[in-house]
Order: C-alpha cells, then structure tokens, then sequence
C-alpha cells in the first residue's frame, strides 16, 4: 500500500487521538457498559445499549486512527530546502485575482484537510495548481463554480 503524505502537526493529532480513546474514553466506556450491566435486565436498559454503541464506535476509530498511522509518510517541511517553491506543507498567500482579497492556504495531507482552518489537501485543485510554483507566479486552475486566478503573495514552511 502507498504511504500517504502528512504533516508533522497532523500526525501529532492524530497520535493524540488516539492515545486519548485507548487510555481515557475506552476505560470509561468500559466502566459505564459495567455499571449498566449492574441495574439487570439488559434487554430494555437504555443505558447499557447506548454504551455498547459507543464502545463499536471507540474501537472502529482506534482501527481507523492505528491503520492511517502505519500507512503515513511524516514530512517535515522545515527540513527540506524547497528553493521558494510551493511543496506539501508549505503555507500558501494567495492574491485573487477578481476580488482583490488575501488568502492563506497549509497543503497537508488528506486526513488534515479543513478548508474552514485554512487546511487544503495536495490532493484538491488549487493545491495541484500551487504545487511547484513560487512567489510571483499566477495560478489558474478550475474550482466548482468556474475558473479560478490566482497570484502567489508568499511562500513559507512552517
């Protein structure tokens, strides 16, 4: 399988995620599914179903969050001489050019991805188009509500 590129902050969170279910949520749904089994019949306790429910979902997100962890490729981005250029983890600010506005872009992997924190994945449009290019360049690449132009303000490696 492909080793799936990430940042060194997104692998942190998701370290800690999941050192946060094994050693707090999954102890403590473990208590409640107890004590629930303690009230008796189980068939109509409420309270031992719904910790079931969150049990499955506890494990699945353990599963998940192990698998994505032993399939990433941690790249440090202050460890790589980039020449200027926009590369995976660089931080991105962007002049459009219809609206005259600044905005700022992190390419990280796809797990990282949120586009309301200013987090594009390398794998979204912009960032394909981004990829490679410096300072100065202009950018055009086709966003879902048409055709999109670019400046690159500023390049940096956080």
């Amino acid at each position: 399988m492909n080793k799936e590129p990430m940042t060194v902050q997104g692998h942190l969170l998701l370290q800690q995620e999941l050192k946060k279910l094994k050693g707090i949520d999954r102890p403590a749904v473990i208590r409640a599914i107890a004590e629930a089994r303690a009230h008796g019949d189980l068939k109509e306790n409420a309270e031992y179903h719904a910790a079931k429910d969150q049990q499955g979902f506890i494990e699945g997100r353990i599963k998940e969050l192990e698998g994505k962890l032993s399939h990433v490729q941690v790249i440090d981005v202050t460890e790589i001489d980039a020449g200027g250029k926009v590369i995976f983890g660089s931080t991105v600010t962007l002049l459009d050019e219809d609206s005259e506005k600044e905005i700022t872009y992190r390419i990280v992997g796809q797990d990282e991805a949120d586009i309301k924190t200013g987090l594009i994945s390398y794998t979204s449009p912009i960032a394909r188009a981004l990829i490679s290019k410096s300072e100065g360049d202009t950018v055009e690449f086709n966003a879902p509500d048409g055709k999109k132009s670019y400046e690159i303000m500023e390049v940096s490696y956080e």
